[in-house]
């Protein structure tokens, strides 16, 4: 069992806002790693003792280094809408993190709560800094690492296991049997070859479980459960449209710019775009806001309405970071909708979003956020995790404790 003790988050905030978790009274080996295996992405969760000579610096290129997380605190941080439409915050990109004191918020999902799937999940980074509370130089207790790859890098993911797994055997006190908790769809297609691969022990666990206790999850697709009670959790409904459909289409759109790019270049693009140079707008259409039915004149009224009535040459010329946006609002107001009509038909107050298509954008959430207030008429609150990119991958770490 881990030791919680005087757990807290990191003082730096990293280029994603994504935070450490220390574990400074936490001095075991622990040598189960976690791997949640999307159909997108490949999320990666262990454990290092401050003082540790394990390299956490990230050995691959293509490996994002992301949070840590604190169990037994439930990192909702609600958002409110503001405005009537969502706003332009600018998003920051991953890549290292470290750590601050600071206590995680709790937000118990009750009974008829979408709840988070990350009762157990708080605040994550990456790997040890120096900052004074449990640090490297201070030689005690540790923290939780995670990274990711994509799935279609799995052989770069697997040497990258492959060299964390080593480096652990001569980190460890007494020899520890390789073990590797993995969850997710992929857990059962690449089950042979990391077996294989690694020598590991692998335990498979349930990717709902994993989530914890239920919530809006967007990954490559988007499932909705809830929860009535703790442990009590079904998934309810979910829809085809989620992260992989962004990431598809806006690969689709870059080859014809002739850039390729990652999920979070997709990302940090929309930041910049003007979705209006490509969405028609209600006031596009009726010159003003729609009182009588209540629209705004600046509400969409048909994602990228506006490219049909541009000339090849335009259409060719039009901006990534403008169809990037737009990509981003369709999406987002869809999954809000459809998780509000859920919330609705099971009476339902809360929605809790993760996945790692939100992680920490607030394009996303403040879109989500609109939706959810938009369509429930200010009934229905939008509430958000902390590194809930990463839940699959806590949930299988904590289920193993």
């Amino acid at each position: 069992m881990m030791n919680l003790a005087g757990v807290h988050l990191g003082d730096e905030v990293s280029l994603r806002g994504i935070r450490d978790i220390v574990f400074p009274e936490h001095n075991d080996h622990v040598p189960q790693i976690a791997i949640d295996i999307g159909g997108s992405l490949v999320k990666i969760a262990y454990f290092t003792r401050h003082a540790s000579t394990i390299a956490t610096t990230g050995s691959s290129p293509n490996a994002s280094i992301s949070l840590s997380q604190t169990p037994a605190a439930a990192l909702a941080a609600s958002t409110s809408p503001s405005g009537s439409s969502p706003s332009r915050s600018s998003q920051q990109r991953a890549t290292y993190v470290s750590p601050t004191p600071h206590t995680p918020t709790s937000s118990s999902a009750g009974p008829s709560t979408i709840a988070s799937a990350a009762a157990l999940a708080a605040h994550v980074s990456p790997f040890p800094s120096s900052d004074g509370r449990g640090s490297p130089a201070g030689g005690s207790g540790g923290r939780l690492n995670f990274v990711k790859f994509e799935t279609a890098k799995m052989p770069e993911c697997i040497a990258f296991l492959k060299q964390l797994i080593e480096e652990q055997e001569l980190d460890a006190d007494v020899p520890h049997e390789r073990t590797l908790l993995a969850t997710g769809g992929g857990a059962y297609k690449y089950y042979e070859t990391l077996e294989r691969e690694l020598g590991a022990k692998i335990f498979k666990y349930d990717e709902m479980e994993c989530l914890v206790k239920g919530l809006v999850n967007i990954g490559s697709g988007v499932s909705i459960l809830k929860v009535t009670a703790p442990g009590v959790s079904e998934r309810i409904s979910g829809t085809s449209l989620g992260g992989g459909t962004y990431w598809g289409l806006m690969s689709m759109l870059a080859v014809q710019h002739g850039v390729n790019l990652t999920f979070d270049d997709m990302l940090e693009l929309s930041k910049t775009g003007d979705n209006t140079n490509v969405d028609m707008l209600v006031g596009d259409i009726y010159g003003m806001d729609y009182n009588k039915i209540g629209l705004k004149s600046t509400t969409i009224a048909s994602t990228f309405g506006k490219m049909f009535k541009k000339s090849p040459d335009e259409r060719q010329s039009t901006p990534l970071n403008d169809m990037s946006r737009s990509l981003l609002f369709m999406l987002s107001n869809n999954i809000g909708q459809i998780a509000h009509l859920n919330a609705k038909a099971h009476n339902i107050s809360r929605i809790y979003f993760g996945g790692y298509f939100i992680c920490g954008h607030p394009i996303t959430m403040h879109t989500l956020s609109y939706a959810i207030q938009f369509w429930s008429r200010g009934e229905t609150k939008a509430l958000f995790l902390r590194h809930e990119g990463f839940l699959g991958a806590v949930g299988a770490f904590l289920q193993h404790q």
